[in-house]
């Protein structure tokens, strides 16, 4: 029994540390982007309108009220 908490705990570790590297590797290209003024207005309008769009779907797919 002691083994299997011990595997268990080992779990959410691996979640981070895999999340983190994914996240590493999809945010250092983007970095870049930001040192340009035009290319920076573009990325944080990009990346507002993505939250903005996510956030209607997730409304409208879970029948949530809008207003």
């Amino acid at each position: 029994m002691k083994n299997f908490i011990q595997n268990l705990l080992r779990y959410p570790k691996f979640l981070a540390l895999i999340t983190g590297g994914v996240l590493s590797v999809v945010i250092a290209p983007i970095i870049p982007l930001f040192k340009k003024p035009l290319t920076a207005i573009a990325m944080i309008s990009a990346i507002v309108s993505g939250f903005i769009g996510v956030s209607l779907v997730l409304r409208a797919m879970l029948g949530l009220d809008i207003a």
